[in-house]
């Protein structure tokens, strides 16, 4: 996806959520904003909106001089999905489908967006998850995806979300014990995705194939990413995405058997898949 005219006035008001998040004075307030507008006026259309937002986001962490401008929140966030687990674990073990279980609630979890227009309570969500159908729901063809595969990444996507992710790839290692998991995260910190440190401190290097996608971008931009990533994205036999951002880099893609898992949260996603924001998807492509 390239980004729209819409993307741009969301990515500015990012400015203000970055603000608020490292309790920014007046001053750097204002400077944050004007200097995401004046960049504004030169995005490239040629550009998906993870690519454009990570040149805005490297520049208002350099401006506040702070490496990671997410950092105290994403650690809120973790500590949020973490108080939920011993309620999931029991969902999943009760449930009559552990896979569509744990699959909704890999998605209930991507409602932990921190540059999503639209924002959604985390506690809603699961409350209502298991009795909300995918409004594409490929889910089925997911499962057959699933029976003949040897080599399964699954893009993660924000910090939060992967508390859930990791619950979703140990139902996914009990019921295809064959299958060699790889969880890919960003290379640096940007907006709240997860990376290397939050996935390690999550225990992925113990559950699965824990690898550094090199990317700088809220999303997996292949050209970006480095060559192990690359080399493991084409080889994979099925690839799990999760999120918007993850989408948004591999709407289109140059390879096939890409099952995008996401919450819809803005109208320009929306518009792509021909849903509703809000709306659950479950695409195979």
């Amino acid at each position: 996806m390239k980004i729209a005219q819409e993307c741009i006035g969301c990515i500015i008001n990012q400015s203000l959520k970055v603000a608020d998040a490292i309790g920014a004075d007046s001053v750097l307030t204002k400077r944050l904003s004007s200097t995401v507008e004046a960049m504004s006026k030169d995005f490239s259309f040629t550009l998906s909106p993870p690519e454009v937002a990570s040149d805005v986001y490297e520049k208002m962490a350099e401006i506040a001089q702070k490496e990671d401008l997410y950092a105290e929140v994403k650690e809120l966030s973790t500590q949020k999905a973490q108080a939920f687990i011993p309620f999931l674990q029991e969902q999943i073990q009760n449930s009559s489908d552990r896979l569509l279980t744990a699959t909704k609630i890999a998605v209930a979890g991507n409602v932990i967006d921190l540059a999503a227009a639209v924002e959604f309570d985390l506690e809603e969500e699961i409350d209502k998850i298991f009795h909300t159908e995918f409004a594409h729901n490929d889910f089925e063809a997911f499962c057959l995806e699933l029976q003949q595969a040897k080599k399964v990444v699954v893009l993660g996507d924000n910090v939060g979300e992967h508390i859930f992710d990791y619950l979703f790839i140990e139902v996914m290692q009990e019921l295809y014990p064959i299958i060699e998991f790889y969880y890919m995260v960003r290379g640096n910190p940007i907006i709240n995705d997860v990376t290397m440190k939050e996935a390690r401190e999550a225990g992925f290097d113990k559950l699965c194939n824990l690898v550094d996608s090199g990317v700088n971008t809220p999303g997996f931009a292949y050209s970006r990413a480095n060559k192990e990533a690359q080399e493991l994205f084409d080889s994979a036999d099925l690839i799990i995405s999760k999120g918007m951002g993850n989408y948004e880099c591999l709407s289109p893609s140059h390879r096939q058997n890409i099952c995008f898992l996401l919450k819809v949260k803005c109208e320009v996603v929306a518009y792509s898949l021909g849903q509703r924001v809000g709306d659950i998807v479950c695409k195979l492509v």
